[in-house]
């Protein structure tokens, strides 16, 4: 019986390549050769069956990849190595094809979404290149990468990229949940912001000496004087130094550092060029890390800060969604005096309100002039921009005095102050032509009305683009002329503030749908006749009138298109 067993073993490997059972032997010898010794056998040729018979034992022992699925007369298939992905200077080359792979294979891993042929792109990314550069050599396990959107665009609609460059950070992989890195344009900056996400985001002081070193690296510091280093406010604390990277933050519960610098309670202070600048007690509950950092950041910046190319980016940085802009010439007799009256009322909204001076004598700066329809005669003017509406508000007062400064800007804190809308006169011959002329006072009159559709050009007569594309928007006019509900409008965008809709590059176009009291479509096709033309045909809807009446007595109208990507006017 045990000889007919060995047999049907031997036929059993002589299935097998001659490889795979020199392998497995290789792999196993030292665990069978034991086992052969402990059976009892009387001569050494048993012996070398029972040795034989401990094959029995292969498929459980390690050597063996019967666990991989590989039976008789297979052997196992060598795993493809994948090429690396590509890298430019130190940085990951993305695409959508190696993004997921990127992220399994990188556990913190920081991406620059951008446009290559973009200016603010362009600087960006030889910062970003010196990041990169070092922190491969300090910390391998942190990897930057990039992706052009341009030719990205699903990751660019995945992620929700809006604004360019913009970067973000993906940790252990998390491709739903990357965190946005905002405000940082330096290369030591990202290297600390960074390092400030995947490890302590302060420095803990344990003396005075230590403080004095910290306060003193850099023209601005941070300290948080905390009794407890855990929990509550310090936590705000933390949080908010992850998101500052440009400034040193410490933090102290040390009995000493506090008698030094006279703190009795839980305190954050501000430090420039080693002089305190401002503290303020923090409270649990009482302070969250948006408000801190909005009062941090502006301490980034002067109280008053001149408009130009150098600020134009730092301004937008600080987190105030609130601007005064004074607009005077620097030459004039009167700034000085202009001048001290505005600085002093900057320190009372420092952290509400950011106060930028705009130099009328500066050709460079006529963008602006432009955006707030300011022209010579006007100055000095005052004008409060809010960001997040883009309402603008103008100062009533002529004068430009430190009193009327703050009852200005406590006006609009207070919500009383009403938004300042320009608008050009309406032409009498506004609607004579086949392209109908808007301005602010007809705009929402026109395109808000119940009968036509709308397609409205904006532009700006100065723009070479709009001055080529006039000529086929007359034609579009002529071709539509005599439609029953289709109106074809141009409104110049740098005369006329209409509010509920978003500068965008000139020329851009929006499409009123009739009947549609509060949505636009928004056209990003070719600026071509056809492309018009085909557009229009697909988005126009019939007139609006009453249909099928609902038990209750209401009309019932569904004249939204299938298909159709229709957003609110307030979003644009």
């Amino acid at each position: 019986m045990a000889g007919f067993v060995i047999n049907v073993i031997m036929w059993e490997l002589a299935t097998w390549s001659a490889d795979k059972v020199m392998a497995v032997l290789t792999a196993n010898i030292q665990l069978l050769v034991p086992f052969s010794h402990s059976v009892l056998v009387k001569c050494s040729r048993c012996r070398m069956k029972t040795l034989w018979l401990s094959f029995l034992m292969l498929p459980f022992l390690p050597g063996l990849g019967a666990e991989d699925g590989i039976g008789p007369k297979e052997t196992k298939p060598k795993k493809a190595r994948l090429p690396k992905i590509k890298e430019e200077n130190n940085i990951l080359v993305l695409k959508k094809s190696n993004f997921d792979r990127a992220l399994k294979e990188t556990k913190y891993l920081l991406v620059e979404f951008y446009i290559s042929l973009s200016g603010p792109s362009q600087t960006l990314a030889e910062e970003f290149e010196k990041a990169a550069r070092q922190l491969k050599k300090e910390a391998p396990g942190i990897r930057f990468g990039k992706v052009d959107v341009t030719d990205q665009k699903d990751l660019k609609k995945e992620f929700n990229i809006q604004e360019f460059p913009t970067v973000k950070f993906f940790v252990d992989g998390d491709r739903k949940n990357p965190i946005d890195c905002k405000g940082v344009r330096e290369a030591s900056a990202f290297i600390t912001w960074v390092r400030r996400r995947i490890g302590p985001s302060t420095v803990v002081i344990n003396s005075t000496d230590q403080a004095e070193a910290i306060i003193n690296s850099e023209d601005l510091a941070v300290i948080g004087f905390f009794k407890e280093l855990h929990g509550g406010a310090v936590e705000v604390f933390y949080e908010t130094a992850r998101d500052v990277p440009e400034l040193p933050f410490g933090v102290t519960a040390s009995e000493e550092v506090f008698v030094s610098y006279g703190i009795r309670e839980n305190t954050i202070a501000v430090f420039k060029k080693g002089k305190p600048v401002h503290d303020e007690v923090s409270e649990d509950g009482k302070q969250n890390k948006v408000d801190l950092t909005r009062l941090i950041k502006t301490f980034t910046m002067d109280l008053v800060t001149e408009y130009n190319l150098e600020t134009s980016v730092k301004i937008f940085d600080v987190p105030v969604e609130n601007h005064i802009l004074l607009f005077t010439p620097k030459n004039s007799e009167t700034f000085n005096k202009t001048y001290e009256d505005y600085e002093s009322a900057a320190v009372e909204f420092r952290g509400k309100i950011m106060f930028i001076l705009v130099d009328t004598n500066e050709t460079r700066n006529g963008r602006v002039f432009e955006y707030f329809r300011i022209t010579e005669v006007d100055v000095p003017a005052v004008r409060i921009l809010n960001l997040t509406s883009d309402a603008k508000y103008k100062m009533p007062a002529d004068e430009v005095t430190m009193e009327n400064l703050r009852r200005f800007c406590h006006s609009y804190l207070g919500g009383k102050a009403k938004p300042h809308v320009s608008s050009e006169e309406i032409p009498e011959d506004w609607d004579k032509n086949p392209v109908k002329v808007l301005v602010g006072k007809n705009f929402n009159r026109v395109t808000f009305n119940k009968t036509k559709n709308v397609f409205v050009m904006f532009y700006a007569p100065w723009s070479h683009d709009c001055r080529k594309l006039l000529p086929i928007w007359d034609e579009l006019g002529k071709k539509y002329e005599n439609h029953e509900n289709i109106v074809i409008a141009k409104i110049d965008f740098t005369a006329n503030d209409i509010q509920l809709v978003m500068l965008d590059r000139y020329p851009f176009f929006r499409f009123f749908p009739v009947g549609s009291n509060n949505q636009v479509v928004v056209y990003d096709g070719e600026y071509t006749l056809e492309a018009f033309s085909e557009f229009l045909e697909k988005q126009s809807r019939p007139k609006a009138e009453p249909t099928e009446k609902t038990p209750s007595g209401e009309s019932k109208e569904d004249l939204t298109e299938e298909g159709t990507v229709i957003k609110p006017k307030e979003e644009l």
